[in-house]
């Protein structure tokens, strides 16, 4: 027969089976949120990190602990407020020297001085802008400019070259200096093309903006020149001045674009197809005839 003991550990058994499996579920989600607690954090560390790896510096991370996951999280944090500063100055830097000088100066690093390089130079110059600046308010002006030059940049890096610097209201461009280049007396043409297209469209809206644009090609010394605290990468040689003259020459010219023989002759057949002779010139500071091309007929309509 069932007897009083047997009934009183039947009553005792039943609570303590309860409270087991009470302790091992209120357990199991202790432990669950415990894990739960320092894997989450980590997991969002790991995957920002995949995120600024692919490129995304907006991978920002709340802070929610106070202990070593905070500061892991606000480690992580600070991290991404560096990369997105230094990526801010290389554009600023970019922006102010050029996107290729800026990618060669945080590769290379930076020093004074130069090589001799084949280059092909393209000059371009504005038309008349002393008389622009005295008749046209201040802010006027730098509009027009802005707008001149954004044509430039645009063109000239479209086709491999480089602004090498902005000169008043003129602008140095260099193709094959950065980084060897076969093809630049080809690229410097095909620019040059482009960019006498590109600034009649400007001028139909700004009749004001006219410019001579002269283009050669030889050897030149390409570097960083200055001194330790101010420097610019610029090319100094023949090219860069006969690019120069050929410039102020083509002011009066009717397509009020001029090549050296030099960059022509250089150039794919295909490209020489659109240029015609024009003759032997005499440029200023120069003993020697420059022979000279323009634009065919047809390109120059």
């Amino acid at each position: 027969p069932f007897g009083r003991d047997d009934a009183t550990r039947g009553e005792i058994v039943a609570p303590i089976v309860v409270l087991a499996i009470i302790g091992l579920v209120v357990g199991l989600l202790v432990t669950t949120i415990s894990a739960r607690s320092v894997t989450d954090p980590l997991d969002e560390v790991r995957d920002g990190l995949e995120r600024v790896i692919a490129g995304d510096l907006s991978a920002w991370i709340p802070i929610d602990d106070g202990g070593e996951l905070g500061a892991l999280e606000a480690g992580y944090n600070r991290l991404l407020v560096g990369l997105r500063e230094r990526d801010r100055l290389a554009d600023l830097f970019g922006r102010h020297v050029g996107v290729d000088v800026a990618k060669k100066a945080l590769e290379n690093g930076v020093q004074l001085g130069g090589e001799v390089r084949e280059v092909s130079v393209l000059f371009v110059d504005l038309i008349g802008s002393t008389g622009l600046a005295l008749s046209r308010p201040a802010p006027e002006v730098v509009e027009l400019l802005n707008a001149f030059f954004g044509v430039i940049v645009t063109i000239v890096e479209e086709n491999h070259g480089t602004v090498s610097r902005f000169d008043g209201d003129g602008a140095l461009c260099v193709f094959g200096a950065l980084q060897a280049d076969e093809l630049h007396p080809t690229n410097v043409l095909k620019a040059a093309r482009e960019l006498a297209t590109g600034l009649r469209v400007l001028g139909a809206t700004h009749p004001e903006i006219q410019a001579g644009i002269g283009v050669s090609t030889g050897s030149v010394v390409a570097g960083n020149i200055g001194a330790r605290q101010r420097f610019e990468y610029t090319v100094i040689g023949d090219a860069a001045n006969e690019a120069s003259r050929l410039t102020d020459l083509a002011k009066g010219s009717a397509g009020r674009l001029l090549a050296s023989s030099k960059s022509v002759h250089a150039a794919i057949p295909v490209e020489q197809e659109n240029w015609e002779y024009v003759g032997a010139v005499a440029l200023r500071g120069r003993n020697e005839l420059t022979e000279t091309y323009e634009l065919a007929g047809s390109d120059r309509d």
